[in-house]
């Protein structure tokens, strides 16, 4: 029997602009998914540990505390190994790419992306 059937995975968005925290908010609620934001990147660490999240939709750009810190902070963390991060921003350069993904990053998306490409990157990351 498998212990994730009617589990609903959490997601934790790291946003700071309302738009699209907005759009990323509609899309989690008709996904199924239990999700909460938060805007501030100095506040991401904590709460990243205090819920432990299944995925994280990180903003590479932040207020305090860049996307890249937290990712790092995530993945120095032996207790969050199993918390996926996805990458959002809107440089999305092969160098900003390649950055993410070599901190740890588990998949890495250019805004402005269509809800349809996010919803398959965030399946694909949980594994739905």
């Amino acid at each position: 029997m498998n212990a994730d059937v009617g589990k609903r995975h959490r997601v934790l968005v790291v946003e700071d602009e309302d738009n699209i925290a907005i759009a990323l908010d509609y899309l989690m609620t008709r996904e199924g998914y239990e999700h909460d934001r938060i805007a501030n990147g100095a506040e991401a660490l904590g709460r990243i540990r205090d819920t432990h999240p299944d995925l994280v939709l990180l903003d590479v750009m932040l207020p305090e505390v860049s996307g890249y810190e937290i990712c790092q902070g995530v993945r120095l963390d032996p207790n969050l190994s199993d918390v996926k991060i996805l990458m959002m921003t809107a440089r999305g350069s092969a160098i900003e790419r390649r950055k993410g993904l070599a901190l740890g990053a588990d998949g890495f998306i250019s805004k402005p992306f269509e809800l349809q490409e996010l919803r398959l990157e965030v399946r694909r990351l949980l594994g739905a």
